[in-house]
Formats: C-alpha cells, structure tokens, sequence
C-alpha cells in the first residue's frame, strides 16, 4: 500500500493480511466461514452453480446457488481494537447463458467496501470521497451437459490481490498485479460493476513449492535484496545479456518472457526466475519484459545452493518459462 494506506497500517489503524491457504480443503463452506470469522479475507466470491441434464442428455434446468462473502475491518487505537462491519453490495448474477456447444455460463460479481471510512481527494466529481474504495471479482463457470466444467477469474478491482481456487478447495491463480493507488482514486460510483464497468483482470499461475520456500530465502535471507521497479513496456534483461549475478523475485506484476523474440510464457507475483544465468555461460537465456508496471527483488544468485537452481531450471523447461 502506499500513501494514507501505508500511514493507516504504520501507526496500527489498519494491517496487512496474512495470505489465504493454499488450499480449502474438501469442506469449502465451512472453510470459507472460518476464514471470514477469523478476518482472513476482505470479501469471497464463492460462485457455485447447477445444471440438470434430462435422458436426451439435453439441459433441462440451471441456476445459481452461490453467493459472496464479506468480512470486517479491525482498526486499533491506543491499544484497543474496535471490529467493524464491511458493507457488502449485492451479488450480481448475470442470466445464465446457453452457448453453442449445449453448455452454461455462469458469471457471478461479488463486493463491497470497509466499513470504515476513507476520506481522500479523487479527479472527478464530487472529488472528494468519504466511503472506501469498491473492491470485487467477477468469476465465470462453464458447466458442460457432460458435467465437465471450467471456471475463470474475468474481471476484479485493481485491489487488493484475487486468490482464485477450484471446486476441490485448491488455489489454481492469482491476480497478478495489484494497484493500490489506481485503485483509491478511481474505483467508486460508475467505475465498478454495479455502475457500468468491470475490470478485467490478470491472472497467472500459483508459484511453485520450490518457488514459495526460494521466496523465504530471498527475502529473508542474511543479505537484503534490491528492490526494484520498472514500467509497462521496459525490459527487465534481454537474451544473451551478461548475467548480473542476480536471482529475481517477482512482487507484483506481470513480466512475458521471450525466447528468439517470440513469448513463450508470462510470469507473475511469487515467480523466482533468473536462475538460468547462473548455471550456464553467465547469458541469460531469455529476455524479460514488462506487462504492466512491475516491482521484484534481485537477490544473488549464490543466495540460492547450485541444486536447488538446478532444480528450479527443470521446472521452468517443463512449463515453458
């Protein structure tokens, strides 16, 4: 966060969040309900849906049967703690869709905004806005006359950052970039989905077991990492640059990699890359550029043990990256 956000959550008026599991677990439900009671998420599109197919193997029925969740906002004051209630919008559920294949879409919007208020001056009219920003996803789910089924994040706020599971209760996505300030100033009255807009969103793969414990490492290691930033468009390195020594942590964003000028893969936050450099002749092998604005830690790369490298390497092969 930056500005009042990071002012709020260094004088202890507002907090970070702990991050979602990684996974559920067989109960979603019940999963969900503990996390809202424990103040472990802002809000949860919990999109859930049902379609019936007759002897034909013809839909006969459909519907929704999901719906969102809302937490709460802890402020603490002089050593006292008061919880308040998020105000949560209501869900809106496009009608369902019948598509060519026989096949049902479903599109789900889920919401709200803290309760507690936010005044800060925005660039349009009435310019200066009391209520916290709007913050939301939109998700789709596909349910096929077979009962195979696909879901998809489609559209969210610029804040905060979207974990998305599937059915099983297991994390599959992220939202990969998170723009706080874009977010403060613009995200209220029309430009939400209960005005007139949505916000697609930018989603990537969930970073890998290896990945997640290189990410301890780099950032908690006995040496601090560089902090670094770079804007939409520029190039983080370019294939067969001399290697600089560093291993990067990908923080926000998302970066597209290249390889003989052609994407191959995009990356987002939680990605550990840059390893390649370290095990071959000193070039990097692919070239890094900017999707969107982009902030990651360089750490170096003797950080990190030559197995370990090694075994982040194989992993990138088989993805592609």
């Amino acid at each position: 966060m930056a500005g009042l956000g990071r002012l709020a959550t260094s004088v202890k008026l507002a907090h970070d969040d702990v991050s979602p599991p990684d996974a559920l677990g067989s109960d979603v439900i019940a999963a969900l309900e503990d996390l809202r009671i424990t103040d472990r998420f802002r809000f949860a599109n919990h999109l859930r849906a049902y379609v019936e197919v007759d002897d034909a193997g013809e839909v006969s029925d459909y519907g929704y049967v999901g719906e969102g969740l809302i937490g709460a906002t802890t402020i603490s004051a002089a050593g006292a703690s008061v919880t308040i209630p998020a105000v949560k919008l209501p869900d809106i559920q496009r009608p369902p869709e019948v598509l060519a294949d026989g096949s049902i879409a479903f599109h789900q919007t889920v919401g709200g905004r803290t309760g507690a208020p936010m005044p800060r001056p925005v660039k349009r009219p009435p310019f200066i806005q009391y209520h916290a920003p709007i913050v939301w996803t939109t998700l789709e789910l596909v349910i096929r006359p077979d009962g195979t089924h696909t879901g998809a994040l489609v559209g969210a706020s610029d804040f905060p950052r979207h974990w998305v599971y599937d059915d099983s209760g297991g994390l599959v996505a992220k939202s990969s970039f998170a723009d706080y300030k874009t977010w403060m100033a613009e995200s209220f009255g029309r430009a939400t989905p209960w005005g007139d807009e949505d916000s697609p969103a930018l989603v990537t793969r969930v970073e890998s077991e290896l990945e997640k414990a290189l990410q301890q490492v780099i950032m908690h290691g006995a040496e601090s990492p560089e902090v670094r930033s770079i804007g939409t468009g520029k190039t983080l390195f370019e294939q067969s640059d001399l290697d600089d020594g560093a291993l990067y942590l990908l923080l926000n964003g998302v970066l597209v990699v290249e390889v003989d000028g052609e994407p191959v893969a995009e990356i987002g936050p939680g990605a550990v890359f840059g390893e390649r450099a370290g095990l071959a002749d000193g070039r990097r092998t692919a070239t890094l550029r900017a999707v969107t604005a982009c902030k990651f830690a360089a750490a170096p790369v003797t950080t990190v043990d030559h197995d370990r490298l090694a075994e982040l390497a194989v992993g990138h092969n088989r993805e592609g990256v």
